[in-house]
């Protein structure tokens, strides 16, 4: 089963001419399904798309890893370039009144940047759920990801508001895309807000696949703590990950740690970067 995945957009960019912007987005195509994760913060995705020659219309399916708006704010241009209907795969908690509270006390609007009417104008048919939805045989989203280490925490600055009041957001609407192939699971991430080693283990238990050949996305380590770190490495070794390309809130320090540690099997997924398995 030939599988690739394009990343049309990324804090930052592998060649001249493809645009950088906080956010992700990653074209992923396998068991004949090319399937959007994610669409970025604006318009990035869609130019980027463009400039590398790929056509979004022949996307089956949108999947949306959690309601920020540099995950979702890119779906409005996507949707106008692909002039059709099309399926947008999400946890309900997508619509939730998503906030940041920075350190000067700041209260910062950081949720879905458009209202889901627009949307739909637009060609979206919203498919909300909490449960695992299966694309194909072989590709599931991750569903709500249990949260079962001691070292793995939400962010705490992440707030939902409700009745106007901020409450800590426990981010269940956090999900991944769970491929299973020859050479065993391949997880995409979008940015692991309820953690890697989360995310990797009920991969495991969701499919009943224990290899872990490649983890591809955002892994929210750029706040890690030292000790978190080390436990994360420690685990992800465990796995015997083959092909690890970080990006997006991995932060810098933390990509350097795991190239350090995977040596060539890590690889930095910019936008632009193109992999096939």
């Amino acid at each position: 089963m030939p599988i690739q995945f394009t990343t049309l957009s990324e804090n930052t960019a592998i060649r001249m001419g493809l645009l950088a912007e906080w956010g992700i987005s990653i074209l992923i195509e396998a068991d004949d399904h090319k399937i959007l994760f994610d669409t970025g913060q604006s318009f990035s995705a869609a130019y980027n798309a463009i400039v590398l020659g790929i056509d979004l219309s022949q996307i089956d399916n949108i999947v949306f890893s959690h309601g920020h708006a540099d995950h979702t704010g890119g779906l409005l241009p996507v949707l106008k370039m692909m002039k059709k209907q099309v399926e947008v795969i999400a946890h309900p908690d997508i619509w939730a009144a998503k906030y940041a509270k920075r350190s000067e006390g700041r209260e910062e609007y950081i949720g879905v940047p458009f209202p889901r009417e627009e949307a739909e104008s637009l060609g979206a048919s919203f498919h909300l759920s909490k449960e695992p939805v299966w694309l194909s045989e072989n590709i599931v989203t991750s569903g709500e990801i249990p949260m079962v280490t001691e070292y793995e925490k939400v962010d705490p600055i992440l707030y939902v508001k409700e009745r106007g009041e901020l409450k800590p957001d426990p981010l269940w609407d956090d999900q991944a895309i769970f491929i299973k192939s020859e050479k065993g699971l391949i997880v995409i991430l979008g940015c692991a807000h309820r953690g890697i080693i989360n995310t990797l283990r009920h991969a495991q238990k969701l499919t009943g696949v224990e290899s872990v050949y490649a983890v591809i996305g955002g892994t929210h380590l750029m706040s890690a703590s030292p000790e978190r770190m080390d436990l994360t490495i420690a685990e992800l070794l465990s796995f015997g990950i083959q092909r690890l390309g970080a990006c997006h809130c991995t932060g810098l320090p933390a990509s350097a740690m795991l190239a350090q540690t995977f040596g060539e099997s890590f690889f930095f997924n910019n936008a632009g970067t193109c992999i096939k398995l």
